[in-house]
């Protein structure tokens, strides 16, 4: 089993990034194949509202300009996904909100392939906007029926340079209890599949409220 954690900070090594290592590690630890993608530092487009991807049907963007359709092919193989971002202005950050906007809408477009896999998001700030912003990154797993995994707090951790949430000790507490968590249900999830029938999707009922 792979999980697949989306580093949505411009900083490689920055503070998210070390904090999805920190629940890398707990994967890894428990047999679970564990990888980062890089995003927050690439010129991502967001999403143009075309519908293209509904209408072809073939899980990519129509927006061939940028990695999106690469990442896409790799996200969509994975047991699991973790999506982190850094605070600004008490929301996502900029780029890593283009590319969820995208990637999740193609997904939920072409028969979400997102469903019931396992999830869970992240957040690392300085001060503040954390709930905020973890709350946003939430919206994406549950509206796209992921099972999604939790921790003994908020998964929010804080440090302002690099490497200074390795001294949040309840932060990096909270980010080993995720990782055993994931493990866990990633596992339960394995074990019981040929057990439990998963209940039967069903087709999208979609309406507006403009009489």
């Amino acid at each position: 089993m792979k999980v697949i954690a989306i580093n949505g900070s411009p900083k490689k090594e920055g503070n998210t990034a070390q904090s999805l290592q920190l629940i890398g590690d707990e994967l890894a630890a428990g047999g679970i194949e564990f990888e980062i993608l890089q995003v927050g530092h690439k010129m991502i487009h967001g999403c143009i509202a075309c519908g293209k991807c509904a209408v072809n049907k073939d899980q990519e963007c129509s927006i061939k300009s940028d990695d999106v359709n690469k990442w896409i092919a790799q996200i969509k193989l994975a047991d699991g996904i973790i999506i982190g971002s850094p605070v600004y202005y008490s929301g996502i950050a900029g780029t890593m909100k283009c590319f969820l906007d995208r990637l999740f809408y193609v997904s939920g477009a072409n028969g979400g392939f997102f469903r019931h896999k396992v999830g869970a998001a992240i957040v690392a700030l300085r001060r503040t906007g954390g709930s905020s912003t973890l709350d946003s990154l939430n919206h994406y797993l549950t509206y796209s029926e992921m099972i999604v995994a939790t921790s003994s707090y908020w998964n929010i951790i804080h440090g302002r340079l690099p490497g200074e949430v390795l001294q949040d000790q309840e932060g990096k507490q909270i980010m080993r209890v995720l990782g055993k968590n994931m493990v866990w249900l990633l596992k339960m999830k394995e074990a019981s599949k040929n057990l439990i029938s998963e209940p039967a999707a069903e087709p999208k009922v979609a309406m507006h409220f403009i009489r």
